[in-house]
C-alpha cells in the first residue's frame, strides 16, 4: 500500500483530521515534493501536536503501531524505515535545522517539529537558563533571619528550602500536590522579599500574580489574601503584597494595549520585579515563552505547580520538563537542577483521608493499592460506583447530581452566592465525546434537574445553566476556562453572571458572550485549576489512549472533601497503567 493511499485510509479511520491531511497536502504541493514519506510525516507530525506534543519523533517510529497505535497499524502495513524516512526528509527543502523560512525543521536526534515550536522551544530554554543562572542581590544573613522568623529553623523543612532558593535564584519552580503549601509558602517569600528591599533602601518589589485561567487566577487571589490574614508582618509590608491576580492572557493583553499608544514604540516590558505564576502545569510552550519575553531583564519567577498533574491542552509540557531536570544524576548541583523544589507533605489530606491516601496510590500507578483504598470502610470521601446505568433516574450518579446542584439553583436571586455554591459539586469527565463523555454528561444532567423541577427548562439559556467559555475574549475580558451563570433580570430578562478576579460580579447579554458550552460537566482537562467540595469522576466504558494516570489523579485532586469515581474496576487499572509522555526537546536542551 502507497503511503498516499494510506493518508487517505488513516483519515476515513478517523485517525487524521481534514487539516492533518491538508496541511501535509498544501506543503509538498508548495516546494513540488514527491517522496511520500515526507507527505506521511508531516501529517503525522500535525496530528501529534494536536495531541499536545511539540515534536514527532521519527527515529522512535520504527512501527505504524507506535506511531498510530495498536489499533490502527493494520491500516499502514508499508511503514518507513526510520534512518531511510529521516533521509527523505533532510534531503527535503522543506525541513531545514538552520534559521531560514523552512516551514519544518529535523533536529539532529531525528525529531521533527513546526518552525514555529522549534523556535519557540529553544527560546525558552534560553530564557530559563539566563533566569536560572542569575542570583538575586540581598544581605544574606539579614534574609536569613527574615525567613526563621516565618518558617523557624526545623532541619529538613522542604517549605524553608523552597523559600530559601526562591530569595536566592532569579527564577524558583516550586512542585507539589493539593495542600502542600506552595502559596503559604511563597507569600512568606515575598514578605521577606519586600523586607529585604525596603533595609536596603530600595522600592518594595513590583509583584505580578498570574495564573493560565480566570478560575485559576481567583483561587490564587483567594489563596493568597487567606495567607495574608495569618502573615506575621509589618503593615506596610502586607499592603505591598498585591491581593488581585490576573490571567496570564490579561496580563499580556494589558502589555499589548500599552505597546500600541505609541506607533512604532518598541515592545515595553511588562512592569514587574517579580512575578508569580500559580497552576504552571496548564500553561503551553507558546504561553510561557511570551510570558518570559515580556518581563524585565532582572525580574525574577515564580513558578507553582503539580508535575503530576496533567499538562496543557496545547503543545508542550514545560513544568513536567522543568521538574524532570531536577532527576537527572548530578542535577541539583548546577543549573536549572538547583532552581527546583518538590513539596511532599501535604497539610489538606492527612492520614485519615481516603482523597489523600487514593492519590498517592495513583501517582505510584499501583492499581491494586487505589482499589483498595476505595473498598476500605475507613475511608467514605473516596467511593468507586460501578453501576452501568450512569444517568438512571434514582441512581447513585442521579442523586449525586440533584444533591450536588441544588444549593446553588437555589440561590439564584444571588448570584454571585450561586457562583460559590456551584463550587460546592461538579461532574468531571475523562472524554469530552462518546456516552460517558462531557456533550452527554450536560444533556443528561440538564434532564435530570429538570425531570426533578430544579430547572424551568433543559434545552436553550434556560435560567440556572452553567456556562464556561472556551476561547479568549479580549474585548470582553472572558478566557478560556471562566464559568458563568444564566441568572433572571428585571430589566433583561436573562443575563449570564461572572465573578472578576477580584471578585465583582459582571453581568453580559448573550449576544457579548464568547464561544461557551453548558458546565455541569466539564473535562477532567477543562477542570484543571479549580477546586470543588465533592467530585463525581466520570471515566467510559472502554478504555482509550487519553485515559491515563495523570487524568485521574487530576480529577480526584480537584475535591477538597469527597471523590466518587463512576467506573469499572478494569477501566481504573487500564487507565492507571497509561503515562502520558510528551514528545518534545525541552528538557535535553534544559539539561
Amino acid at each position: 500500500m502507497s503511503t498516499a493511499i494510506s493518508l487517505g485510509s488513516l483519515r476515513e479511520a478517523g485517525v487524521l483530521s481534514a487539516l492533518d491531511e491538508g496541511l501535509a497536502r498544501s506543503l509538498v504541493a508548495l516546494v513540488g515534493e514527491g517522496d511520500e514519506r515526507v507527505l506521511l510525516a508531516i501529517a503525522l507530525l500535525s496530528r501529534h501536536v494536536a495531541a499536545g506534543n511539540v515534536c514527532l519523533p521519527i527515529a522512535e517510529l520504527h512501527s505504524p503501531a507506535l506511531a498510530l497505535g495498536e489499533e490502527h497499524a493494520a491500516l499502514c502495513p508499508s511503514w518507513p524505515q526510520p534512518s531511510a524516512w529521516l533521509a527523505a526528509l533532510r534531503a527535503s527543502p522543506l525541513c531545514r535545522a538552520e534559521p531560514g523560512h523552512s516551514p519544518l525543521v529535523l533536529d539532529a536526534a531525528g525529531r521533527l517539529y513546526l518552525r514555529r515550536h522549534f523556535d519557540r522551544e529553544r527560546r525558552l530554554a534560553e530564557l530559563l537558563a539566563q533566569l536560572a543562572a542569575r542570583d538575586v542581590p540581598a544581605d544574606r544573613a539579614r534574609v536569613a533571619l527574615r525567613l526563621s522568623h516565618y518558617f523557624g529553623d526545623e532541619p529538613g523543612d522542604l517549605q524553608r528550602s523552597a523559600a530559601e532558593l526562591a530569595t536566592q535564584r532569579a527564577l524558583c519552580v516550586i512542585s507539589g500536590g493539593p495542600g502542600t503549601g506552595k502559596t503559604a509558602t511563597v507569600v512568606k517569600v515575598l514578605a521577606v522579599s519586600i523586607e529585604e528591599a525596603l533595609a536596603s533602601g530600595r522600592p518594595a518589589p513590583r509583584i505580578g500574580l498570574t495564573a493560565p485561567t480566570g478560575k485559576a487566577a481567583v483561587r490564587l487571589q483567594s489563596a493568597v489574601q487567606g495567607a495574608k490574614q495569618k502573615l506575621d508582618a509589618r503593615a506596610d509590608v502586607l499592603a505591598a503584597i498585591p491581593e488581585v491576580a490576573s490571567t496570564i492572557h490579561r496580563a499580556l493583553a494589558g502589555r499589548a494595549r500599552r505597546n500600541h499608544s505609541e506607533p512604532g514604540a518598541l515592545p515595553e516590558p511588562l512592569p514587574l520585579d517579580l512575578l508569580l505564576v500559580d497552576e504552571a502545569s496548564m500553561v503551553d510552550l507558546e504561553l510561557m515563552t511570551r510570558l518570559l519575553e515580556a518581563l524585565p531583564s532582572e525580574a525574577r519567577v515564580i513558578l507553582l505547580g503539580d508535575r503530576d498533574q496533567l499538562a496543557s491542552v496545547e503543545a508542550g509540557a514545560v513544568l513536567g520538563d522543568i521538574c524532570n531536570v531536577a532527576r537527572a544524576p548530578g542535577a541539583a548541583a548546577h543549573g536549572l537542577g538547583r532552581c527546583i523544589v518538590q513539596l511532599t507533605r501535604s497539610y489538606r489530606y492527612d492520614a485519615a483521608s481516603g482523597i489523600g491516601e487514593l492519590a498517592r496510590a495513583v501517582q505510584a500507578g499501583d492499581a491494586e493499592r487505589a482499589l483498595a483504598v476505595l473498598d476500605d470502610p475507613r475511608y467514605p470521601d473516596v467511593q468507586l460506583c460501578e453501576a452501568e446505568q450512569l444517568f438512571a433516574a434514582g441512581g447513585g450518579f442521579a442523586q449525586a447530581v440533584l444533591a450536588g446542584y441544588r444549593p446553588y439553583l437555589g440561590a439564584l436571586s444571588d448570584p454571585t452566592r450561586a457562583l460559590q455554591l456551584f463550587d460546592g459539586f461538579r461532574v468531571l469527565c475523562a472524554h469530552r465525546q462518546g456516552e460517558r463523555g462531557v456533550a452527554s454528561c450536560n444533556r443528561a444532567i440538564a434532564r435530570l434537574l429538570y425531570a426533578a423541577e430544579l430547572l424551568p427548562a433543559s434545552e436553550g439559556n434556560f435560567v440556572g445553566r452553567p456556562v464556561m467559555v472556551t476561547e479568549n475574549d479580549y474585548r470582553t475580558r472572558l478566557w478560556n476556562g471562566d464559568v458563568g451563570i444564566v441568572c433572571a433580570d428585571p430589566e433583561h430578562g436573562r443575563l449570564v453572571c461572572f465573578v472578576d478576579a477580584d471578585g465583582r460580579l459582571r453581568r453580559l447579554g448573550f449576544g457579548r458572550l464568547p464561544p461557551h458550552e453548558s458546565a455541569f460537566a466539564l473535562s477532567v482537562h477543562k477542570s484543571q485549576g479549580s477546586e470543588v467540595d465533592e467530585v463525581a469522576l466520570v471515566l467510559p466504558r472502554e478504555p482509550s489512549r487519553i485515559l491515563s494516570r495523570e487524568l485521574v489523579y487530576t480529577g480526584i485532586t480537584r475535591a477538597r472533601k469527597r471523590v466518587v469515581i463512576h467506573g469499572s474496576r478494569a477501566i481504573l487499572r487500564t487507565a492507571l497503567e497509561q503515562v502520558v509522555q510528551r514528545s518534545t526537546g525541552l528538557r535535553e536542551l534544559l539539561a
